[in-house]
């Protein structure tokens, strides 16, 4: 067995450290193949990894973005891979325990070759947990995180595993087979954000257990992810960076829908961000006249 690890990269030269370090440092460490793919960095990562000889460096001109980054990755590594190997996406903001990943593949074993997810620890955070998955509303085009499911003693004390609708790209484990099976990424359709849930719905949907191990953690600093809160309102909507692009939004839930879903997307995305919009401005006017 061989669990390659792909982490996407674009500069965060010391958070590119940190990760190998903690990769390093697991208890199978010598089942692991290091796949660093660096999309145009600018701040030395390129010296740095060129020094690392237990890890492999793929170059990107700056225009891969998440999901192209993760697709050079796939290409080099998917035609070394077994019946019995892993594929696991990293982001390089990220660190865990020496055990991180042997609990990953362990849970994938129990639970039927699942893909699973990690939860998300927030360092100076009490209590810690900030994420554990995906649950998506199709019809509804909404996505929401299962902890806010959870009561307060829950997120305190989580459940061994859970289910979920989606996985993220932030130390989530599949086996290496459901990519020649079912394919790999869609860059030119996703890009950046979303990519990762897609994929994951895509093995879903053939029956591929989605799981995450609250025993799998993967530690972040206190702002990570999609953090759009510094966009203007035009970036916000439309900029490549941002999670609440709303093309890469119906593009996402055309892709993950039924026919009907997928003709009615643009209709239903709408009429949902008009609902949605008035309902904040009436709850918004309700607080100024002091009703709330």
């Amino acid at each position: 067995m061989i669990v390659f690890v792909l982490i996407p990269v674009f500069n965060r030269l010391e958070h590119t450290r940190r990760v190998i370090a903690s990769l390093r440092a697991q208890s199978i460490a010598d089942k692991l193949r290091i796949i660093v793919v660096n999309d145009g960095s600018t701040d030395g990562t390129a010296e740095y990894l060129q020094s690392q000889h237990d890890v492999v460096e793929i170059r990107g001109d700056g225009n891969l973005w998440w999901g192209g980054a993760i697709e050079q990755g796939l290409k080099h590594v998917l035609p070394s891979c077994g019946a019995e190997d892993y594929i696991l996406f990293l982001n390089n903001d990220t660190w865990f325990g020496d055990h991180y990943i042997e609990t990953l593949v362990q849970t994938s074993k129990e639970n039927g070759e699942a893909a699973v997810g990690s939860v998300i620890h927030e360092e100076g955070r009490d209590p810690p947990l900030v994420s554990i998955g995906a649950k998506v509303n199709v019809n509804r085009l909404a996505v929401w995180d299962l902890l806010s499911e959870l009561s307060e003693t829950e997120k305190r004390s989580p459940n061994r595993q859970y289910r979920v609708d989606a996985l993220s790209g932030r130390g989530t484990l599949y086996p290496a087979g459901l990519f020649k099976k079912y394919g790999g990424m869609r860059p030119s359709l996703l890009p950046h954000y979303m990519a990762d849930y897609e994929i994951a719905m895509r093995f879903a949907r053939a029956g591929v257990p989605l799981v995450v191990s609250s025993e799998a953690i993967v530690y972040s600093p206190p702002v990570y992810g999609n953090d759009a809160s510094s966009l203007s309102w035009r970036k916000r909507l439309f900029g490549r960076r941002s999670a609440h692009n709303v093309f890469q939004r119906l593009i996402f839930y055309s892709l993950v829908g039924s026919p009907l879903q997928r003709i009615t997307a643009p209709l239903r995305m709408a009429y949902f961000s008009c609902s949605r919009t008035f309902s904040t401005w009436r709850l918004l006017a309700k607080r100024k006249e002091g009703t709330i």
